[in-house]
């Protein structure tokens, strides 16, 4: 007998039992068997499979909500193309965010605190990178190549080609207009670059952008940038801009030459203008040592002068009075401050009628031998 018909059986009898109104009911069960039992033990772990699949498809579900806003940056999130939030809130700063997945949220990162660069295109010459980083030029011609040549007119009507190139950084406070007013920022930082150069080459002369007043030039430059991007809101800080001038390829000999030429004639005048301190100030410095020295001795002859005649008009009245005693005291001092050192000292008073013979040893060397010596023996 088929499984089928036990059931079919056993259902009869369950039938016929309760028509019986039998207390006790007994339903057969279906024999069992090893096929049965695999195929459930099978769905029991098809079941556990997939509910570890459902919940790790949950939890990755869960984290691909959040994100991480890395510091140096901030992020923008967009819901269905819009900016999520108004003004600061929509600034992501860094630290822990959550969003929808794509394409309900989209998350912009920006990088904030990394120097970016653009340099302009309109005024200089066609060089590749690798001439760029060789420091070549392209061979000069006598002539402008409209579209491949790039250069600025002066205000003098020279040609002359001129390259700006500006480092930046985003203003984390105007990141919004940076990312969403213009359609292309980097090329509209490059536009400006260019209408700074134009500007800056029309207010100078050739000699003064590449050589003469080439700072000032820079200057002009850098404020022009800076004028325009506060004007145009575009959300960056310039952290500097460096400018290369030169003359067109063809005359660059010619005006190198004309400025070694010019740098002589600075060192020449410089150095004349150096000799001509240097004489002024040596000639001056003379000038005082003698006007000092020449002050000084006309003060002491004053002050000579003047005892000399205070001493004279002290002594005048005694000469009026008795102008012989006064010659001889006068002749006293005299002879006395005359003699001071002297070691023997003899008087001859003479008289006009005698004739006297005066005999004098000139070789006194013996005579003072035997004076010192009588000196430090004074008792032999």
């Amino acid at each position: 007998m088929s499984q089928k018909d036990k059931l079919e059986k056993s259902i009869t009898e369950l039938i016929k039992n309760q028509s019986s109104h039998k207390k006790s009911i007994q339903i057969p069960q279906a024999p069992d068997d090893a096929s049965s039992k695999a195929l459930s033990d099978a769905l029991d772990s098809g079941f556990k499979i997939i509910k570890l699949i459902i919940v790790g498809l949950v939890i990755a579900f869960i984290y691909s909500l959040s994100f991480t806003v890395h510091q140096d940056e901030i992020a923008v999130k967009l819901r269905f193309g819009k900016p999520v939030g108004v003004g600061e809130e929509q600034i992501l700063r860094p630290g822990l965010h959550w969003a929808f997945p794509y394409p309900i949220d989209e998350v912009i990162r920006i990088s904030v605190g990394q120097s970016r660069k653009v340099t302009s295109t309109a005024g200089w010459l066609p060089v590749t990178p690798e001439m760029e980083a060789a420091g070549e030029f392209p061979n000069p011609t006598s002539f402008l190549r409209p579209g491949v040549d790039g250069y600025v007119i002066a205000s003098d009507g020279t040609v002359i080609h001129t390259r700006a190139t500006m480092n930046y950084r985003l203003n984390p406070n105007m990141v919004l207009d940076y990312i969403f007013t213009y359609a292309n920022p980097d090329k509209t930082l490059e536009n400006i670059l260019n209408n700074a150069i134009f500007y800056s080459a029309a207010r100078y002369t050739a000699e003064d952008a590449i050589y003469r007043d080439q700072i000032s030039f820079n200057e002009t430059v850098r404020q022009r940038v800076a004028s325009l991007i506060e004007e145009l809101q575009i959300g960056v800080i310039i952290e500097n801009i460096d400018v290369q001038t030169m003359p067109p390829l063809s005359v660059r000999e010619s005006y190198d030459n004309v400025l070694s030429a010019q740098q002589e004639a600075r060192t020449e005048v410089n150095n004349a203008e150096s000799y001509s301190r240097t004489t002024i100030n040596a000639a001056l410095g003379q000038a005082s040592v003698i006007l000092a020295d020449a002050t000084t001795r006309s003060n002491q002859i004053v002050r000579t002068i003047a005892s000399e005649s205070k001493s004279f008009s002290e002594q005048l009245p005694y000469f009026e009075k008795n102008p012989e005693l006064f010659k001889e005291r006068l002749l006293a001092e005299t002879m006395q401050t005359i003699l001071t050192n002297a070691d023997d000292t003899f008087y001859i008073s003479g008289t006009e009628k005698a004739e006297r013979e005066l005999r004098i040893q000139l070789n006194r060397e013996q005579m003072k031998s035997q004076r010192e010596q009588e000196k430090e023996n004074p008792h032999n």
